[in-house]
């Protein structure tokens, strides 16, 4: 981390921990995105699991915090707080290793065309034409920092510097489940189809939602994608595919 974000962070009095409501805690590592936070609360979070505090039902992560809900029957917050610290003072998380068990997968995805038809405009905000910035996407392996706004719906980043465009102020028309969208240097793959204020640049036949399935959300926080370009007839074999839509997926070491 650079000697400016350290002491971004520790103006900010990062990290931090707060309480949600009668039986949520909320440990916080920094007020916007950055890939420091943003692994800091993915690393924080395996720990957290693996120690297993009394009283502790769940956790989660966001794109900078680790959420965690507890038994206010069990134990108060007070003492599972003192708890809490302890953990968070052990280590640098800013600086941690990403936890295991995370996999890279790469999926299959047409780029513009009538099917994503604001790539070109995309392309222009960013300053490149069509052709760069696809390359540009399609060989950035981005992580997934989050799971939200819809199940099982990743927000995965960041990409470089060029990308960091506005979200537009205007919806567009419902994009379909597996558009693959572009704003503020992230991608998000829907996972259902819905309106959206970012720009539809390509389209996968990918499910990451699958309700009928035993692990229904299929990307987890700290996975990393490749967005692989491919051509419309290629896509078009790939709907048939099933869920996946060709999509393969490896363990990462």
């Amino acid at each position: 981390m650079s000697d400016n974000r350290q002491t971004a962070l520790a103006d900010a009095a990062f990290p931090c921990i707060g309480r949600v409501g009668l039986d949520g805690m909320l440990v916080s590592f920094g007020d916007a995105l950055s890939e420091p936070a943003n692994r800091a609360a993915l690393a924080f979070r395996a720990a957290l699991d693996a120690a297993a505090p009394a009283g502790v039902e769940e956790s989660a992560t966001s794109l900078v915090s680790a959420f965690l809900r507890f038994d206010a029957l069990r134990v108060d917050f007070g003492t599972l707080r003192s708890e809490i610290r302890g953990l968070l003072d052990s280590r640098d998380w800013y600086a941690a290793d990403l936890p295991g068990g995370r996999r890279l997968w790469r999926i299959p995805t047409v780029y513009g065309t009538d099917l994503a038809p604001q790539l070109a405009e995309a392309a222009e905000a960013v300053g490149l034409d069509t052709e760069t910035a696809v390359a540009q996407i399609a060989e950035t392996r981005v992580r997934v920092q989050t799971i939200g706004f819809a199940p099982g719906q990743p927000y995965l980043g960041e990409l470089p510097p060029a990308w960091d465009i506005p979200r537009q102020t205007d919806l567009t028309d419902p994009v379909p489940v597996g558009a693959l969208t572009v704003a503020i240097r992230q991608l998000v793959l829907f996972s259902v189809s819905t309106p959206t204020g970012w720009r539809h640049i390509g389209q996968t036949a990918f499910r990451p939602f699958r309700p009928e399935a035993e692990a229904p959300f299929v990307l987890r926080p700290g996975d990393e994608v490749l967005f692989e370009a491919v051509t419309r007839e290629t896509y078009e074999r790939l709907c048939a595919a099933g869920p996946d839509g060709g999509a393969v997926s490896e363990a990462i070491r």
